[in-house]
Order: structure tokens, then C-alpha cells, then sequence
């Protein structure tokens, strides 16, 4: 789902729907943040959209770099606020395309990591 996710993303960005590009790739995240915590813990994850939480739980985090760290940052409010927009106008006009092409990227390259430690 994490794969189908992420090709909704590209999808909205092609249709220049900035704020479900973020929402997206949130749930693309959220979605291999899960899967592994289920394989390092054997376990169902706790019911939470917070990606550090998810990432912190399942020892993820610590052997993460700080660009990582710092994309969780910028993601992370993209959830609630493509669902909740208490702050709607402000979010749209930060997500541009260029500004989604590169979470899109960050998102891929994270992807492509958390990947490599579930083969692990």
C-alpha cells in the first residue's frame, strides 16, 4: 500500500493538488514505518499517525541520519493538516510544485532506506 501510496502522490502532483502531495507521502511513511515496526517487533504497531513516535518505537530512529530526522519534521504536521486545515491557506501556498517534487524525492530516498533495513 506504501507503493500505491506514493504513486497517488505523483499523481497529485501532476494535477497540481499540493496539499494531498504531502498527505501522501505522510501515508507512505506511515504505512513502511509500520510495516517495520511489525517486523522488528513481531507485534501490531500502537494506532498513531505520528511518524517519530512509529520511528522511535520500532528503533528506527536512532539509526537515522539528521536529513532524515529533519524530514520527519517537515512531514509530520502534512497528515493533520491535509485532514484538520486549521491553518489551510498557509500550507497551500508553502507546497509548490517544486516544493513537492522535492518531498516526493524525500520520500522515495526514505522509502528506499527503511527498505533496505526490513531485507536486513
Amino acid at each position: 500500500m506504501a507503493d500505491y501510496d506514493l504513486e497517488t502522490a505523483k499523481a497529485m502532483l501532476k494535477s497540481k493538488r499540493y496539499l494531498y502531495v504531502g498527505f501522501m507521502c505522510n501515508q507512505v511513511i506511515e504505512k513502511i514505518f509500520k510495516a517495520y515496526y511489525v517486523k522488528a517487533k513481531n507485534e501490531q504497531p500502537p494506532y498513531t499517525h505520528k511518524l517519530i513516535r512509529l520511528a522511535e518505537e520500532s528503533n528506527l530512529y536512532k539509526m537515522m541520519s539528521e536529513e532524515q530526522k529533519d524530514f520527519l519534521d517537515l512531514i509530520s504536521p502534512l497528515n493533520i493538516e491535509a485532514r484538520y486545515p486549521t491553518q489551510k491557506q498557509e500550507l497551500f501556498n508553502a507546497l509548490n510544485n517544486e516544493r513537492c517534487k522535492k518531498i516526493i524525492e524525500e520520500t522515495e530516498e526514505l522509502v528506499s532506506w527503511i527498505k533496505q533495513q526490513l531485507e536486513n
